[in-house]
């Protein structure tokens, strides 16, 4: 286990004993996990990114100084390859959307637990997003208020996408999983999948969360 490859996390959490308790039960999940500091305010988040450089930040929303959300947008301007999860006790809808549209590739409330969080961190390492069930549940219910008609149409005019890609786009959108879409139209998983690539890629984006977050805006 010594020569794994460790994934380094920074806490951002104005709350010493929270932030303190964080970083020692993350230590604990695992020898893949390394906490190489803990920030107070979002000032020092963004400060200790540029010293630290991590590979995941656990982001709390309401910190002195610099809040959470100004704090991922500065961060990623500088360091876009971070990648920033947030951790926090407010799961209103505009502070969800807020968040995952200043480039948050998950969203945690506090009550999570220590496995959901180092699986969160881990997943979003390897290029995946993570919603706790019930802000998945907010933000899917969002994305359908919100989304514009003709939305999907737009976008398959703007990046080119072809029309099964377009029909495989609004099952996304709409929170379809890969099962769920491939049984709707009659395609293998794996056919999905190569799909979801695609369009990702022809999109521009990371993950369904963004383009999600890119369709209706």
């Amino acid at each position: 286990m010594s020569n794994i490859e460790k994934i380094r996390v920074l806490i951002a959490e104005d709350q010493a004993l929270i932030r303190e308790g964080l970083a020692t039960l993350l230590a604990q999940q695992n020898d893949d996990l390394e906490i190489v500091a803990g920030a107070a305010d979002g000032e020092q988040a963004i400060e200790f990114t540029r010293r630290y450089r991590p590979d995941v930040i656990l982001m709390d929303l309401q910190m002195p100084r610099v809040d959470g959300i100004t704090a991922t947008q500065r961060i990623l301007r500088e360091f876009p390859q971070t990648n920033i999860v947030v951790l926090t006790t407010f799961e209103t809808n505009d502070l969800i959307f807020e968040a995952v549209s200043a480039g948050a590739k998950a969203y945690l409330l506090k009550d999570a637990r220590t496995e959901e969080i180092a699986t969160t961190i881990r997943a979003v390492t390897n290029g995946q997003s993570g919603l706790s069930p019930s802000v998945a549940a907010r933000i899917l219910d969002e994305f359908k208020r919100l989304r514009r008609p003709r939305a999907s149409a737009k976008l398959s005019a703007q990046e080119g996408l072809t029309a099964r890609e377009n029909e495989i786009l609004k099952l996304i959108v709409e929170g379809k999983s890969n099962t769920e879409i491939g049984e709707q139209l009659h395609l293998s998983e794996g056919t999905v999948k190569n799909y979801v690539s695609t369009i990702l890629g022809k999109c521009q984006v990371k993950n369904r969360t963004e383009l999600a977050v890119k369709t209706i805006t």
